[in-house]
């Protein structure tokens, strides 16, 4: 494994897909192989069902969804949940070929072997669930308004173009050349709300309207994980490092779409 320091790499943990099999690495987006399993198929199984239920209970079509790959203690402060992604209420196909109702879960991963690029990848709620550290869900529902919006653009050929592969676990949403998961959700709501699928229109409106989390790493371990690892990048800052987090859009939907709420999901005692 190569060498980072402690809080980078565990940072580093951001955008890791669960039981997927389409990222494998050390890094942040990488799939549940080589992770610690902490919890059971069983527990993964009812606790996804219960996050499924609790979107659906809201009436949401579409929703963000975020996991928590490290415990708190663990990451930066100002950082709980470690990886978002859409969630969608669509028509599943089962391995039996039965089509039932359920969300599907719109991600971007980073790609086997190549921890500083990315993919979009289609996976479930047990597979999002699959390689936790702590089962808690964040949960973020946008207002009718923008959910409609949202479905109109995901899976769109404009949804992907505002994907940009670079990846960099410390992605900047201000500037273009890297990204991050949160980046790229913060980028498609912000498509949705403005209608527009212009990257440098909507890079304009985030650095007026969006406030970014702090990295709170000490400057000179950042500058050795980019020197030591591909994931991590330090060329689109300019200043103190800054990253989208899961309570940062949050923070901005409350302020700025009307009618949406965020929640947390715990598993049962």
């Amino acid at each position: 494994m190569t060498w980072l320091p402690r809080t980078l790499l565990l940072l580093c943990l951001a955008c890791a897909p669960a039981l997927s099999a389409h990222a494998v690495g050390f890094s942040g987006s990488s799939s549940s192989a080589g992770e610690a399993i902490h919890f059971t198929p069983e527990q993964i199984i009812k606790f996804a069902k219960k996050v499924e239920k609790a979107i659906a209970a809201k009436g949401a079509r579409v929703a963000i969804l975020a996991r928590m790959g490290r415990p708190p203690a663990e990451l930066p402060n100002g950082m709980h949940f470690t990886h978002v992604a859409f969630a969608v209420y669509s028509e599943i196909t089962t391995r039996d070929g039965r089509k039932v109702p359920g969300y599907a879960i719109h991600n971007l991963y980073q790609e086997d072997g190549r921890p500083d690029v990315s993919s979009l990848v289609q996976d479930f709620p047990v597979d999002f669930f699959g390689g936790v550290a702590v089962l808690e869900a964040g949960i973020l529902i946008p207002s009718p308004e923008l959910q409609q919006r949202l479905l109109g653009l995901i899976g769109t050929p404009g949804y992907n173009s505002l994907h940009d592969p670079r990846y960099s676990v410390i992605a900047n949403p201000y500037t273009l050349g890297r990204q991050n998961c949160t980046e790229f959700v913060l980028d498609v709501v912000n498509a949705s709300i403005y209608q527009t699928d212009d990257i440098g229109k909507i890079k304009g409106i985030e650095k007026r309207y969006f406030t970014a989390q702090k990295v709170n790493v000490n400057p000179f371990k950042l500058m050795l994980g980019s020197m030591f690892s591909n994931e991590v990048s330090l060329s689109d800052h300019d200043g103190d490092p800054a990253t989208a987090t899961f309570e940062t859009i949050s923070d901005y939907l409350a302020k700025y779409d009307q009618g949406s709420e965020s929640f947390a999901v715990l598993p049962d005692q």
